[in-house]
């Protein structure tokens, strides 16, 4: 055997877990620390809860929160993007087909849903409102993401 190249072998170490608890073994440390031991590790003492040494369960929970604020300021913009206070000039529609809508008093896609709300004779009835411009409003509230009211739905010839 080599002289010199073994490291001390300490009979008397001391071993402190952050619980308290102390005892001695033999080590090539002179002091060992550790974060827990039998006494307080919940195999041994039936009690349920969590041992974090590194700050695992911490960034976990960073994480889930992140992930919840996410989802709510996703669902969020979804429900100010489908609000009924969206100007008529927002949906871009054409010219003509703005003008004639606020000349009847037609502001916002909330009065634009009232009036779909009674048929597509509500809207048509609009002086300078024709049926091309009707199409162009559905395929543009379908496409924003509003759902129609069922009147709207049923085609009148």
């Amino acid at each position: 055997m080599k002289n010199d190249i073994h490291p001390t072998y300490y009979t008397d170490t001391q071993v402190i877990c952050a619980c308290g608890n102390t005892w001695t073994t033999g080590s090539t440390s002179k002091v060992i620390r550790t974060d827990i031991c039998s006494n307080c590790h919940p195999f041994y003492t039936g009690e349920q809860r969590i041992v974090d040494t590194e700050g695992q369960v911490d960034r976990f929970y960073k994480k889930l929160q992140a992930r919840e604020q996410y989802v709510q300021d996703i669902e969020t913009r979804e429900a100010a993007r489908l609000t009924i206070d969206r100007t008529v000039e927002e949906l871009e529609l054409t010219k003509r087909a703005t003008v004639t809508l606020k000349k009847a008093e037609v502001n916002n896609v909330g009065d634009i849903m009232e009036k779909m709300a009674l048929g597509e004779s509500a809207l048509l009835e609009i002086d300078g409102f024709g049926r091309k411009s009707l199409a162009d409003l559905k395929k543009r509230l379908r496409q924003i993401g509003y759902e129609l009211p069922e009147a709207m739905e049923e085609i009148v010839v």
